[in-house]
């Protein structure tokens, strides 16, 4: 659902269809990043010990969130918000939209508390949670044309924003009649009429095929070097990866890790190299005899060692003894997904997961 602004006839049909946050209170906000009560600055996204809970009749409280702490400081930062499906990513940021009042801790946007102060921000904030909900017989130009004209932003930013998201030559065509990509896209374009600071997104690669979450990836991307701080949530690790400058990894609602990029990627802080052998059974065996711990790989002929590169003339000489002559050995760089793995014991789709603790921020506090 893209997030727009409420105009002077928000209780229409119409608007429904086109968002949950429209306020409008331009006038209301500060600069970037500061505090002027206090002279400090403040960070974009502040969640502290954020807690959800739901009745349920007959299985009593159902805990989505519990003692969430998450943080972006900086714009042009692109932070991933990564967890299993229904591991409390939609509900963490519904909470920080306004949408959903949390059972305990807080949500802070710009400094503002997110359950009273959110009007007074909401102008900064561009958003997509869930599924982007436009009038299908209506052209993407118009569609944005009238929400422009619900949050008083001029019209030449229709133009704008159907550029960067690189649908200015399908401006005119309907919205029923794009693909998933392109319907995505325009939402976005939504999110960005009012130019706003921090940008959100809900799973915005979410069904597309390859080409369109291709495109996705540069789009965030972009939007970014120009200087605005997205959060994006996502389940779909290989193409977060390629875009995240920092990431926050959940499940059960719960806080696994978090941290830059490369610190997230380093879960379980373990070297490893890549060895390729034809003998690789007999290779793997002889390591084993020497102390050391070794993992077959899908390809035929190559297996890990929980070992550093500077080892490779040990490893090289372990095994010329028995006869054996390595092929090659590089670095095993590890990525996000086989980090997410570690850590919550899960494949990228699946819900649950192990529920380990580790974040830069507690670890700095302690």
């Amino acid at each position: 659902m893209s997030a727009g602004l409420r105009g002077p006839h928000s209780g229409r049909r119409n608007t429904e269809q086109v968002g949950e946050i429209h306020d409008h209170a331009r006038d209301n906000h500060q600069p970037t990043g500061t505090d002027d009560k206090v002279g400090h600055m403040t960070a974009i996204v502040e969640i502290q010990q954020l807690r959800k809970e739901y009745s349920s009749r007959g299985r009593g409280s159902i805990v989505a969130v519990n003692d969430l702490n998450l943080t972006i400081g900086q714009p042009g930062t692109v932070h991933g918000f990564l967890g299993p499906n229904g591991s409390g990513k939609t509900t963490t940021i519904r909470c920080l939209l306004g949408l959903v009042r949390p059972t305990a801790g807080n949500a802070r946007v710009f400094g503002a508390d997110s359950r009273t102060e959110f009007h007074a921000v909401a102008d900064r904030v561009g958003a997509i949670v869930e599924n982007p909900k436009l009038f299908p017989n209506f052209s993407g130009r118009k569609n944005l044309q009238l929400l422009a004209t619900l949050g008083r932003i001029e019209q030449r930013r229709v133009d704008e924003v159907l550029d960067i998201v690189r649908l200015g030559d399908r401006g005119d065509d309907t919205f029923e009649s794009y693909s998933l990509g392109m319907k995505q896209r325009l939402a976005i374009a939504a999110a960005l009429l009012k130019d706003p600071e921090l940008l959100i997104l809900d799973e915005p690669a979410n069904g597309l095929d390859p080409a369109g979450i291709a495109e996705m990836r540069v789009l965030i991307r972009t939007i970014a070097d120009q200087g605005k701080a997205i959060l994006v949530s996502s389940h779909q690790l290989a193409e977060i990866e390629h875009v995240c400058d920092e990431v926050t990894i959940i499940a059960n609602g719960e806080l696994i890790r978090s941290g830059s990029l490369d610190h997230v990627r380093d879960a379980d802080g373990v070297e490893r190299v890549i060895v390729s052998i034809p003998q690789r059974e007999e290779a793997m065996a002889v390591l084993r005899a020497a102390g050391m711990t070794v993992s077959a790989m899908a390809n035929a002929a190559d297996f890990t060692i929980e070992a550093p590169k500077t080892d490779a003339g040990r490893i090289n000489q372990i095994l010329a003894e028995q006869g054996l002559f390595l092929e090659g050995l590089r670095a095993d760089r590890a990525t996000l997904e086989s980090a997410f793995l570690s850590l919550t014991g899960t494949s990228d789709g699946d819900r649950g997961g192990k529920t380990r603790i580790h974040n830069d921020q507690r670890e700095a506090q302690s």
